[in-house]
């Protein structure tokens, strides 16, 4: 699992835009020149790499996204706790079926960026262990059978530890852990005959990550890769005597952003010497929709939950384009997790 998530990092480490298929970002991936031997400068020379590193990036983000937030706040429950006094804490796993570009079978070009055929992709799940907590702030008001109004403080944290192997160094500067918080209201407080309904806000972020990552005698760097994610959801739940069943739609969003350098080794056709780029700074934003569906199996006060979802819209346009399902295409995922509370 833990080499699953690094091979999607690293290869974030060779991203660099999204211009469309209309150009070229040049204030990115400067163009450069040819002089007159027909030999190009530094820039013309890494603009391609420069090019194809930013469609990874853009591919990439997305799906790490949807990793870390998921879909259901709280696996299996909608409805408030019901006040002070009472909690819960669960442990999930989410997973995206997702797209990994084969970046081995890239060969960047020294004259300029090119838009070459569809870049190979494997299907991969991205999977982001987590850590959930909901604690219960105010029962509601009380209506008929139900309450009204319940407040949930809802806490997560991600863990992303540090990683040294076969040419990718993976750090965390600020730590491997971070901590994500939000809020549930309840709109109706689940009960014998009323079933749970709530909405919640949740953000979850990726730790702050560099990568370093070797390719042949090149080496590219990414410095301070953050990728931060919002959840809106609404959801309704309804406990039976051995399981329980939720449903929920909702919006996420995911912003991210890194800066990336790259050392490139002396080519000999064309002639060029080892440089050392600039670095670009990188960012990106993408609203998406998200649906799913739970279903929990009901041990006395442990209660295990699978959920299966989709996320879909948001636009991204890329240069290059990827074989099978592109950076806007949606998404399924699943998440699987255990939870008990009182």
């Amino acid at each position: 699992m833990k080499g699953r998530l690094f091979i999607s990092l690293a290869a974030m480490a060779f991203a660099a835009t999204s211009a469309g298929a209309q150009g070229i970002d040049t204030q990115s991936c400067p163009p450069g020149t040819v002089n007159g031997l027909g030999v190009p400068d530094q820039a013309r020379a890494s603009q391609d790499a420069c090019q194809k590193a930013i469609d990874l990036f853009k591919y990439l983000a997305p799906q790490l996204g949807t990793s870390i937030a998921g879909g259901n706040a709280t696996l299996g429950q909608a409805g408030s706790l019901g006040g002070l006094g009472h909690f819960s804490l669960g442990l999930r796993v989410n997973a995206v079926q997702g797209s990994l570009p084969q970046i081995q079978n890239i060969t960047p070009s020294v004259t300029g960026a090119t838009n070459t055929p569809p870049i190979d992709t494997k299907t991969q799940l991205f999977p982001m262990p987590t850590a959930d907590l909901a604690i219960g702030i105010f029962k509601g008001l009380p209506l008929a059978i139900t309450n009204v109004g319940g407040v949930d403080l809802l806490v997560s944290a991600s863990y992303v530890p540090e990683f040294n192997s076969s040419g990718v160094s993976v750090k965390v500067p600020s730590g491997s852990l971070k901590l994500g918080y939000g809020a549930r209201i309840g709109i109706l407080q689940e009960s014998l005959l009323v079933p749970g309904v709530s909405v919640s806000y949740i953000r979850r972020d990726l730790p702050t990550v560099n990568i370093s990552a070797n390719s042949g005698n090149d080496s590219l760097y990414v410095n301070n890769l953050a990728l931060k994610t919002t959840a809106l959801r609404l959801v309704a739940s309804k406990g039976f005597l051995l399981f329980g069943l939720a449903a929920g739609i909702g919006q996420d969003k995911y912003e991210s952003s890194t800066e990336i350098g790259a050392h490139l080794a002396a080519r000999a056709v064309p002639p060029i010497s080892a440089f050392n780029t600039a670095p670009v700074s990188l960012s990106q934003s993408i609203t998406r929709t998200n649906m799913f569906a739970d279903l929990s199996i009901n041990l006395l006060i442990l209660k295990l939950t699978g959920e299966i979802g989709q996320v879909s819209g948001g636009t991204i346009n890329t240069y290059n384009t990827f074989s099978g399902k592109q950076a806007a295409d949606s998404r399924v995922y699943g998440s699987v997790g255990a939870r008990f509370g009182f």
